[in-house]
């Protein structure tokens, strides 16, 4: 299962854990992102507005800026934290746990977003390290445009694998990983857009 040449057509979830908890963990409709979120979300833009009174324009630009922001992250993550597979034993196991699975099984429909035993701690210590640093007045509006570049991530990328698109933005997009995941996974790294793969040079040659 570890042959990273392995491509199933199969919607089934493999299990990947003997113990029952750890293998429900490892599971989640693509609906859950949504209700952890939005609300953080909402909350964000409470405290930008009402709280610390930022303003629309400031507000708009932050969110602005948490998007691309978001954009970079989710490249780099992708890239050279998903796709980095260690030589040891262990390290190929936690590959395969992490992402391997998904590229053996990429049409899992419960494998496809991220579990909040992930995203949870994740979005806890973004949200840390960014307040650290960045002042109220900016941070809420910042944080709201993160958490909805990286909801954007999960819920295209559900989509991405089960929709069949019209528009031609979706095509595009659909296209691209489904390159990355059929084609070549050395490419293609960005799912919510290909901006950093041109940047970058890791796109696929037209």
């Amino acid at each position: 299962m570890s042959n990273k040449n392995y491509i199933s057509n199969s919607h089934e979830s493999i299990p990947m854990f003997r113990n029952g908890l750890l293998e429900k963990l490892s599971k989640v409709h693509f609906s859950i992102p949504l209700f952890l979120y939005i609300p953080v979300i909402a909350w964000c833009c409470w405290m930008a507005l009402f709280q610390v009174q930022s303003g629309i324009i400031t507000w708009a630009l932050t969110v602005l800026a948490g998007i691309f922001v978001w954009s970079f992250v989710e490249y780099v993550m992708h890239r050279f934290v998903f796709h980095f597979e260690p030589s040891s034993k262990w390290g190929r196991r936690l590959h395969f746990i992490f992402h391997g699975v998904h590229h053996d099984y990429p049409n899992d429909a419960m494998r496809l977003v991220l579990p909040p035993s992930v995203s949870i701690p994740l979005a806890t210590g973004f949200y840390l390290l960014y307040k650290s640093f960045i002042p109220d007045l900016y941070f809420y509006g910042f944080f709201a445009g993160f958490i909805g570049g990286y909801l954007f991530y999960d819920i295209s990328h559900y989509a991405l694998h089960h929709f069949n698109f019209k528009g031609r933005f979706w095509k595009k997009l659909k296209k691209h990983h489904m390159m990355h995941h059929y084609a070549d996974a050395t490419r293609g790294y960005g799912v919510s857009s290909s901006f950093w793969d041109k940047i970058f040079r890791s796109d696929f040659q037209k």
